[in-house]
């Protein structure tokens, strides 16, 4: 049902259906308005010619522009509208200032510390820049105080988190793209059940679409019976728009302001491997305890305050304890679809072509621009050890048969690519020299680099980088090692398809 739904609900299938409308209308221009037809042909090509000029000047990738152009080039006369309604990220200005203000809110809450920027710099100069990248647009300030702890399995988190669930005195508050009425949420509503009874303060924001086929239309308002403050995130209504395609595919967890976790893990019982729906599900954590935690609190009061309309005292949630420098820095960064900064693919692109040494990817989807695709390539034929471990039971089986698109390129310019034998690789992260490391709900996809609001961590030096690095060539040990043929052996039908999906990539 879920596959359906979403089929149905797909960009593909709507486009689908108004080629077919296209084809009806000219039908029905033919037999009924052979007079004025030439009048409604020259009104919608001149609407799409409009639209065509408009996507060349945007300031966006040529990777982005291309498929709509094609598009409007092979479908003239509802190009322009496929354009208009799908095609640039829709926002009214009222709601467009409102955000605005959130974000120059919690950007003034944010404390830069000059001394913490003095030291990066001075131990490396080229980290600094990436660092400050995202202190700059990101408003995300860098931390030496925060302790972290990975995990290489999502179930390995269990006994942590409802430890410190229970230990919660001030507040909880919880963000995810997917909430299943499962074992595992419930064992989590438990637990806030007693909190709300003891007067915690405990929010829930989930995305409304990303939660749709797994969620009852009462949720919410049971939620809310419950004590449990909740919003369902950019509310699902059946138009056509592109602002269904902005979703909330952060995964958040923040614990009294001092405690946080981040990673791929939704809440949702195949996330911890409570029952194996694409096999043995690989996915990743981040819990962190020191000042860092802000940087996450306030990207959850950032949404709360737009879709609630209020005015949160941000100071009340803020980071109380001792600032104690420990060993190396952590940095937790939001993206939005509503800025005009890609942050989420820069600082990939930074870290790829920052490195010297080894760049070791964890994603479950490789749907890439030429610009990431040629900068891994770059970095291969330098002598640079790349990796990436995608999943060999996927989830979506297109995005696969895309995915798998890309092995003869990367692996002529010496990528090593794997796919993960036991199941679904979910993990997102990037791990570089032995210093970086990030981790958190970005993919490499268009759909997490342009529309979803997002969220992650940029690890240096800390012991959580060495981590990941054993954790990834612990998995590669379950890899399949993939050839330049794997795509080649697919039928020439199938061959076809994908490239017309790889086209369209982009849209979808």
């Amino acid at each position: 049902m879920k596959k359906i739904q979403n089929l149905i609900f797909s960009r593909v299938v709507i486009t689908s259906i108004l080629i077919v409308l296209q084809l009806l209308l000219l039908i029905f221009a033919i037999v009924h308005l052979s007079d004025a037809f030439i009048y409604i042909y020259f009104i919608f090509l001149l609407f799409s010619i409009v639209m065509t000029l408009y996507i060349i000047n945007r300031n966006v990738s040529a990777s982005f522009k291309l498929p709509w152009i094609l598009l409007i080039l092979l479908v003239p006369l509802l190009g322009g509208i496929l354009y208009f309604l799908f095609g640039h990220r829709y926002i009214t200005k009222k709601e467009k200032e409102h955000w605005q203000q959130m974000m120059q809110r919690t950007k003034d809450y944010h404390q830069l510390d000059d001394a913490i920027s003095q030291e990066v710099m001075q131990e490396s100069p080229t980290i600094f820049e990436q660092m400050n990248y995202i202190q700059t647009f990101a408003y995300a300030p860098i931390h030496n105080d925060t302790k972290t702890k990975y995990y290489a399995m999502g179930e390995d988190m269990m006994d942590d988190l409802f430890h410190d669930l229970r230990q919660a005195k001030k507040f909880i508050f919880l963000e995810f793209f997917i909430v299943s009425e499962g074992e595992f949420f419930h064992q989590v509503l438990e637990i806030l059940k007693e909190k709300v009874k003891e007067h915690v303060d405990v929010r829930l924001i989930y995305d409304d679409l990303g939660s749709i086929t797994f969620l009852s239309s009462d949720f919410y308002q049971r939620m809310e019976n419950l004590g449990i403050k909740c919003i369902p995130f950019n509310r699902f209504v059946p138009i056509l728009s592109m602002i269904h395609n902005n979703r909330n595919h952060r995964k958040m967890i923040i614990i009294d302001g001092k405690i946080s976790y981040t990673g791929g893990i939704n809440l949702a019982d195949e996330y911890i491997n409570l029952y194996p729906k694409y096999g043995r599900w690989k996915d990743t954590v981040l819990r962190m305890e020191g000042s860092a935690t802000n940087n996450l609190t306030l990207l959850f009061l950032e949404s709360w305050d737009f879709h609630r309309a209020e005015k949160t005292t941000l100071q009340h949630f803020l980071y109380q304890g001792a600032k104690e420098p420990i060993k190396g820095y952590v940095q937790p960064f939001g993206d939005s679809p509503l800025d005009q900064e890609e942050i989420a693919k820069n600082v990939y692109m930074n870290l790829i072509n920052g490195a010297t040494k080894y760049i070791y990817i964890n994603t479950p989807y490789f749907i890439v621009d030429f610009d990431m695709l040629d900068a891994l390539c770059r970095s291969a034929k330098k002598g640079i050890d790349v990796r990436i471990m995608l999943p060999h039971i996927p989830d979506k089986w297109y995005v696969q048969l895309v995915s798998r698109s890309y092995y003869k390129t990367l692996i002529q310019a010496g990528v090593k690519v794997y796919e993960y034998r036991p199941g679904f690789n979910h993990a997102k992260s990037f791990v570089v020299d032995d210093e970086v490391a990030v981790i958190g709900s970005i993919n490499l996809d268009y759909r997490s680099l342009v529309h979803h609001f997002e969220c992650a961590v940029y690890l240096y030096q800390t012991d959580s980088v060495l981590d990941l690095k054993k954790d990834f060539l612990q998995t590669e040990k379950d890899g399949l090692l993939m050839k330049e043929d794997t795509f080649l052996q697919l039928p020439w039908y199938a061959q076809v398809f994908c490239s017309v999906l790889k086209i369209f990539a982009p849209l979808l």
